[in-house]
């Protein structure tokens, strides 16, 4: 069962030129479920009708998103995946017209971290960490996390943090150019607002076309990833990982 909180799972304000984008699931440590990439699907869409920087943070210090939900990802079946429920989410994330800054203070875990990558730059805190997990609950980073880590990163390191399920510190990702700048917790939003700022004093049409001209070099692999979620979705060894993963946690 979802969380029956009455606060809306996602928060947008208006700052200048910069749209902030707040995940509000703190009670669930903004895990990402249906509801929720539903509402910044509905968002993304909303912001695309006039030139402004997408800015995706938390309303919760010291906090991303520490993935997707897995209660209900252990019952997602093959047709979810092929919905591309997160897939299709960070497609859109990335075709926002104009830039968008990711504010990760805390854990980016999984979908949390494929969330971050489908931004086009990323402001960290001190406190920020990195990770893709999935395959140790028997699926994969289905959701961009096989092909924009490795743009990122390299080959060599994205295949560590998915073989592995290594996870990098703030200074570890920006060392490995999986982040933009780090800054103390207090002053990250600041300073992705001031990026931001900074950004929009530049001609939109032109950063439009930029961005287009920079998509030109994404590889075509989403095709492929949703398929191959939708298989390993429909195992046993998948639904075995997450339930031993739920009964950990309660």
């Amino acid at each position: 069962m979802g969380d029956e909180r009455a606060e809306p799972r996602v928060v947008t304000e208006q700052r200048g030129d910069a749209v902030l984008v707040g995940i509000n699931r703190p009670d669930k440590r903004n895990a990402l479920d249906k509801a929720t990439t539903a509402e910044l699907g509905r968002v993304i869409a909303e912001a695309g009708g006039e030139p402004c920087i997408l800015v995706v943070h938390s309303t919760t210090p010291g906090m991303f998103v520490a993935g997707a939900d897995i209660a209900e990802l252990a019952a997602r079946t093959a047709d979810d995946a092929l919905g591309a429920i997160n897939a299709g989410l960070f497609e859109r994330l990335e075709a926002h017209r104009w830039p968008t800054i990711a504010v990760v203070d805390g854990p980016a875990l999984g979908g949390g971290c494929e969330l971050a990558l489908a931004c086009d730059l990323r402001v960290a805190s001190t406190r920020a960490r990195f990770a893709q997990p999935e395959l140790a609950l028997g699926i994969m980073a289905g959701a961009g996390g096989n092909w924009r880590l490795a743009q990122l990163v390299g080959l060599g390191m994205a295949r560590r943090m998915l073989y592995t399920g290594l996870t990098l510190d703030a200074t570890a990702a920006l060392d490995a150019g999986l982040v933009d700048a780090v800054h103390e917790p207090d002053a990250v939003l600041d300073a992705a607002l001031e990026m931001a700022a900074g950004i929009a004093t530049r001609s939109w049409r032109a950063l439009e076309l930029t961005k287009l001209a920079l998509r030109l070099h994404r590889p075509a692999t989403t095709t492929f990833d949703v398929a191959a979620q939708a298989l390993l979705f429909e195992s046993d060894d998948k639904r075995q990982r997450m339930q031993a993963f739920l009964d950990r946690r309660r």
